[in-house]
């Protein structure tokens, strides 16, 4: 009779597959937020229709900030799917984490404590994936791309909808000579966070998508259901962003050029993003250079000036510099 050890056993209970040598070890950080869950299935099963094959997710710091709800009400459930489920190892201490991995990625719904929950990571030399939003304020998203500079560590940061495949496609279409675009989604406000930082982020990333690096200036008009923010680029391009609050508001960008305007298809999920993850972490490129990530911080941080301005038009040269 054929002898089942205790260790295969755990493994069939929990549906988790054993590693590869092939296989690079995932670590999380903040479990806190539902991409957690939905990351590890299509990470850690093989039959997963949207299987991401490359690496696995075997450890995790649980994280979570008791001053946010969205964090409070949902960290202790998250981590026990993950364990249960997934077999995933809780530790206590990010340098436990660093010590039990390959390469990491940080997760935590809050932006706030995503620098110093770096800090260890660069450290530990371990590449790593910043989760939206990178940070709870530009000067921590700059002094991120900082410490990672300095310690040769790659880093990057992205939000899933960066690579819908109806924004890919808008990218890729021939309309000539772009004159400007016009992005929307959801933005709800979290008063921990500048308020375009917490959703908002969303569709500035799929307007810097579509637009790339370049804004010189932004106005913000804002209303308590709805923000829109102008920015001008170089040579003359607009970007308009419409974050609408208490209403339907699915993502969208329309792309205006000389030769057709079109608008993106909707529709995506999150695999297409871990796909460019798990390339990132094979090869240590960034698909997503510092220098736009923190153009598009800045974007949003003065989005919010312009607002304590009563919509007075804002540089990014200005609020970069402070």
């Amino acid at each position: 009779m054929k002898t089942i050890s205790i260790a295969s056993l755990s493994l069939a209970l929990t549906g988790a597959v054993a590693l590869t040598a092939a296989d690079l070890r995932i670590g999380m950080i903040g479990l806190d937020t539902s991409h957690v869950v939905a990351f590890t299935q299509v990470l850690n099963d093989p039959a997963n229709p949207e299987h991401v094959p490359g690496g696995r997710v075997v450890a995790a710091f649980k994280g979570g900030s008791p001053d946010l709800e969205d964090s409070r009400t949902r960290v202790d459930g998250y981590t026990k799917e993950l364990q249960d489920k997934w077999g995933v190892k809780i530790v206590d201490t990010l340098e436990a984490l660093c010590a039990e991995v390959d390469v990491v990625m940080l997760e935590s719904v809050d932006g706030r404590p995503h620098l110093e929950q770096a800090r260890p990571v660069i450290k530990a030399h371990k590449p790593l994936f910043i989760d939206k939003p990178m940070a709870g304020s530009l000067r921590d998203v700059v002094e991120i791309f900082r410490l990672a500079r300095e310690a040769k560590v790659p880093c990057w940061s992205s939000s899933s909808l960066r690579y819908y495949p109806g924004l890919i496609e808008l990218k890729q279409a021939v309309v000539g000579e772009i004159r400007g675009a016009v992005s929307t989604g959801p933005a709800p406000i979290e008063p921990h966070h500048p308020d375009l930082f917490w959703y908002g982020i969303h569709p500035t990333e799929a307007l810097y998508a579509v637009l790339g690096t370049g804004c010189e200036s932004v106005v913000r008009t804002s209303t308590p259901d709805t923000d829109v923010v102008t920015g001008i680029w170089k040579g003359g391009r607009v970007g308009t962003l419409i974050g609408i609050r208490n209403a339907a508001a699915p993502y969208r960008v329309t792309l205006f050029g000389t030769k057709a305007v079109l608008d993106q298809k909707p529709g995506g999920d999150y695999a297409p993003l871990l796909r460019e993850v798990m390339k990132f972490f094979q090869t240590s490129i960034a698909p997503v250079s510092p220098e736009e990530t923190i153009e598009l911080f800045t974007f949003m941080e003065a989005a919010d000036v312009s607002k304590r301005r009563g919509g007075a038009p804002v540089k990014l040269s200005e609020v970069l510099s402070r």
